[in-house]
């Protein structure tokens, strides 16, 4: 077998499965291998280069290092290094230089022409990786977000050659990339009727369609519920693994697509038949390149550096937020990890924090803010005992320790005792739950 930076980590494991175990104890960061659904989408399209990038060790030292496991193991093998720059770090750097002479003008032909001398394709994770650095080095995120669309084109080539592995029904990628299909098919037929709008131009057209655009462009709004879970479900956890800068050029983006998709509907009601039309073509164009770098980056590179777990994490809250056009299944089981949940009490026991429905708080920051709330809090159980109340500074009513564990009724001057049991007995009766009233006082 010859090893060289191009040779796919799918048939390298596939000839020597043992190298499985033995890349997770060579570099922790190689444990993601382990996992079957990552061997199954980034092990199809990373190869050595790439996965050295991933573990940031030398490209030659990682060779040589797998090359010695098999033949510890008897196999004959050999190790080509070819072109390839020496370490992970100089060829981030060849990479950067580009983007950089990107920003600065240089014409995109040579940009592709000194690529394609570079290496053959490169990993979702390495353009996340030069975005950024970028950004680390004080590239401001507007100017990386106003250009994210010509470094995209200048890796088209090599990230249309990439695909990721069909994911079983229920995985968080799978639920994203089935609603960039379905949101793609509104697309196409959005643009589809547009075009039909103004060629050739007839007067009152628009106003004959305005239902159907109106119903497709409702179908259109509901990417607020994809965009809304990759910022607040999946861009979290990037950011814990160190990748914050691509995620806010996306944000923005984003933030971009919901204020057109405004000023579309404000065109369809004005009338405005070529303002909609032009404003429309902007949007869906904007959206499309979106759709393309989820696919083709974000995903791809989010399945490499996040772990199963994380994955399960993502998916416990996503109900929460909401579906784009379609329902997520249920397939996606998966291997030996808890809920989000599980890994909540694993932090609590660390910690000495308390396990909430949705996170974590020390009994010192549950004081805090309920303390700082503005207004009182009195807590009574089931059994009408006073349990509770909040130790603010300023009082309508008197509050002492001695009221903790009394009864309530006993909390009240006799002439409202009878009010406070018609309340306690209508709650219990399941006759309301909330009750208002107010008191002349002081």
């Amino acid at each position: 077998m010859k090893l060289t930076p191009k040779t796919k980590i799918s048939a390298l494991l596939s000839e020597h499965p043992y190298l499985t175990d033995w890349l997770a104890e060579y570099n922790p960061k190689f444990a993601g291998l382990k996992n079957p659904v990552l061997r199954a989408t980034i092990g199809r399209m990373a190869n050595l280069a790439k996965v050295a990038v991933m573990g940031e060790v030398p490209l030659a030292d990682l060779l040589a290092a797998i090359a010695k496991r098999i033949r510890e193991e008897g196999g004959a093998v050999e190790i080509d290094l070819g072109d390839a720059p020496a370490t992970a770090e100089a060829r981030r750097a060849v990479l950067k230089g580009i983007i950089r002479d990107l920003h600065a003008g240089t014409p995109m032909d040579q940009l592709k022409q000194r690529f394609a001398e570079l290496i053959e394709d490169v990993s979702p994770s390495e353009i996340a990786q030069m975005e950024q650095q970028l950004i680390d080095e004080g590239m401001p995120q507007e100017e990386i977000k106003r250009l994210c669309d010509v470094h995209v084109e200048v890796f088209r080539e090599s990230l249309d050659q990439q695909s990721v592995a069909e994911l079983p029904p229920g995985h968080p990628v799978r639920t994203f990339m089935d609603e960039n299909e379905a949101l793609g098919q509104v697309a196409t037929e959005l643009e589809t009727a547009v075009e039909g709008l103004c060629e050739p131009a007839k007067p009152g057209r628009l106003e004959l369609a305005r239902e159907p655009f109106a119903g497709l462009l409702d179908k259109l709004a509901t990417i607020e519920l994809h965009y809304l879970r990759k910022e607040n479900q999946l861009f979290p956890f990037l950011e814990q693994a160190g990748i914050s800068g691509p995620p806010q050029v996306m944000w923005g983006i984003h933030d971009e697509v919901r204020a057109e998709l405004k000023q579309v509907r404000a065109a369809l009601e004005a009338g405005e038949a070529q303002q909609f039309a032009d404003m429309t073509r902007a949007l869906l164009q904007k959206i499309n390149d979106m759709i393309y770098k989820e696919n083709n980056i974000l995903f791809p590179m989010s399945l490499s550096v996040l772990s199963e777990e994380d994955w399960v994490r993502i998916r416990d809250g996503e109900g929460e937020i909401g579906f784009a056009l379609v329902e997520p299944g249920g397939e996606w089981v998966p291997s030996g990890v808890g809920h989000g949940g599980d890994e909540e009490l694993r932090q609590a026991a660390v910690t000495g924090a308390l396990p909430l429905d949705t996170g974590l708080l020390s009994l010192e920051r549950i004081n805090l803010l309920l303390t700082h709330l503005p207004v009182e809090i009195s807590y009574t159980d089931e059994d009408d005992i006073v349990r509770y109340y909040s130790a603010t500074s300023e009082r309508v009513f008197p509050r002492s320790p001695g009221v903790i564990g009394r009864k309530v009724e006993h909390c009240h001057p006799p002439k409202s005792v009878h009010m406070v049991k018609q309340i306690l007995n209508s709650f219990r009766a399941g006759e309301r739950d909330v009750a208002v009233f107010w008191i002349d006082f002081k």
